[in-house]
């Protein structure tokens, strides 16, 4: 696999906020949540996928800490997972990112259940794209 293919998955639990988890987020590891181990990581994968874990999938506001932190010490592309249940969530992440930090959303979209509408979604992030070419 080439660096060109190749994501990282990379899951956080606030309650244990210094240690990523693994094994379905059942296991904690001594792998350290931070700036060095972001950078660390970097070296082996082209962009990274964060999920906070016990957000995930429950509607209920993301992780800004979290967010903070990645969009202030990744050293390549994050996406980050986990709480979104409206588009104040999602601007939220694009502010407290730094407009760095990319979005994946899925329980709260209206086509997966959720109350959040897939085409205001679509119609915000063309707006964006349309910002940043002005």
């Amino acid at each position: 696999i080439s660096f060109s293919s190749f994501f990282m998955f990379y899951s956080f639990h606030k309650t244990h906020p210094s240690f990523s988890v693994t094994d379905r987020w059942q296991n904690y590891t001594s792998l350290p949540v931070n700036a060095t181990t972001l950078q660390q990581l970097s070296q082996y994968c082209d962009e990274f996928l964060v999920h906070g874990v016990e957000v995930e999938g429950k509607r209920c506001g993301i992780l800004q800490d979290l967010v903070v932190l990645l969009g202030n010490d990744s050293p390549i592309p994050v996406t980050y997972a986990g709480g979104v249940r409206s588009m104040d969530d999602i601007q939220l992440v694009k502010q407290l990112g730094n407009g760095r930090v990319d979005l994946t959303i899925g329980s709260a979209l209206d086509c997966f259940g959720g109350s959040l509408p897939y085409e205001q979604v679509v119609q915000w992030h063309k707006q964006q794209q349309q910002q940043q070419q002005e």
